[in-house]
C-alpha cells in the first residue's frame, strides 16, 4: 500500500488540470498538436510573437502542465500559496519580438499518455522536447528562426537527456540558447526530503516496475557535456528540495559558454518558478545576447 501511495506521487500521470487561457491574457495564440519523437501525441499553445525567435517551454513535472502550477486540488499543505501562470513570460517575450511554444509533456494536461504510462523523470519525456524542436522547425513563418530553450526542472532534465541521444539536440541546428531552471535528479529530491529509507524503498520498487528502471539510475548529469549551446542555470540557494552541489556539479559538466545564477529567495523551490514569471527580463537577457534574429 505504501508503496503505491509513493510511486503514485511521483509518476503518476495527470496529477494537474489545465487552468490558465491566454486569451485571458489578449495574446494572439493557436491551439496546437504535434507527434513526439517517437509518435505520442502532444498538445500546446503556440504564442505568436514574431517569426525570427521562438521559445520552447518545457514544464516541470508530475503537478505541473504548461499553463504551470496551482494550489487547487493539492490537498492541505501546500509547497506554495498561490498560482504559478507561465502565460505571464508568454505574454513578456511575445512582446519583445519572440513567438512561444508552451506544450504539455506526456502524461501532463492535455497530451496523450506515450508507450510507458507514467512519468519517467526525463528519459522519456526526452523525446517530447525533440518533438516540440521539430514541430517549430517545420513550420514555414519558421523557417529562417532561431530556437531557444527555457526548460524547468523536470524539463531541464528532459532536455539534456535529448542532447545525449544519438539522433538528438545537436542535430537540431536551429537551436541557439538554453536555459535551465533549477534541473533535478530524483536521487537527490528523495534525499532531500528526508523520507525513510524503508517508505523510500517500497515507492522504488513499485516505480521499477511500472517503469522498467530504477528512477534513481538515470543521470542527466551524464548527457551534460553534450550540449552545444550557450546555457543559464538558474538555482534558487534556499531550495530545501535539492542539493546545491548536484546544481553546481550539472553547471561544472557543461562544456559551452555558461553561467551559474544563483538566486536569493524564499525557503521553497516553488520561488524560483515563480520567479521566471515576475522576473521574465533577466531571463529573455540570455536569450537576446545568444539568439540572432535569423539563422542561415
Amino acid at each position: 500500500m505504501f508503496g503505491n501511495m509513493i510511486s503514485n506521487m511521483m509518476v503518476k500521470p495527470y496529477q494537474s488540470p489545465l487552468f490558465d487561457d491566454p486569451a485571458a491574457y489578449g495574446l494572439d495564440y493557436e491551439n496546437v498538436k504535434f507527434p513526439a519523437a517517437d509518435g505520442t501525441t502532444l498538445r500546446g499553445w503556440l504564442i505568436n510573437g514574431g517569426t525570427d525567435r521562438v521559445i520552447i517551454e518545457s514544464h516541470f513535472g508530475v503537478q505541473c502542465n504548461r499553463g504551470g502550477w496551482s494550489p487547487e486540488g493539492k490537498g492541505m499543505i501546500k509547497p506554495w500559496k498561490k498560482d504559478i501562470r507561465f502565460l505571464r513570460q508568454a505574454k513578456h517575450f511575445a512582446e519583445n519580438g519572440y513567438s512561444f511554444l508552451m506544450y504539455d509533456f506526456r502524461g501532463h494536461g492535455e497530451s496523450d499518455l506515450g508507450p510507458k504510462p507514467w512519468v519517467s523523470w526525463g528519459p522519456e519525456e526526452a523525446k517530447d522536447v525533440l518533438g516540440a524542436v521539430d514541430f517549430v522547425s517545420a513550420r514555414p513563418e519558421f523557417a529562417n528562426a532561431s530556437i531557444g530553450l527555457l526548460s524547468i526542472c523536470m524539463g531541464a532534465g528532459a532536455t539534456t537527456y535529448a542532447y545525449g541521444l544519438d539522433d538528438g539536440m545537436t542535430r537540431r541546428t536551429k537551436v541557439k540558447a538554453m536555459v535551465a531552471v533549477q534541473p533535478l535528479l530524483y536521487s537527490c529530491f528523495i534525499d532531500a526530503l528526508g523520507m525513510p529509507k524503508f517508505l523510500a524503498n517500497q515507492g522504488a520498487k513499485v516505480t521499477r516496475e511500472r517503469l522498467g528502471f530504477d528512477l534513481a539510475g538515470p543521470n542527466f548529469i551524464d548527457h551534460a557535456s553534450s550540449v552545444n549551446v550557450p546555457t543559464l542555470v538558474v538555482q534558487n540557494k534556499n531550495d530545501p528540495w535539492t542539493q546545491m552541489d548536484m546544481v553546481r556539479n550539472y553547471h561544472d559538466a557543461l562544456t559551452v559558454e555558461k553561467e551559474l545564477k544563483m538566486l536569493d529567495l524564499e525557503k521553497s523551490r516553488f520561488a524560483a518558478y515563480d520567479w521566471v514569471g515576475t522576473h521574465p527580463a533577466d531571463v529573455r537577457t540570455w536569450f537576446d545576447r545568444h539568439m540572432p534574429g535569423s539563422v542561415s
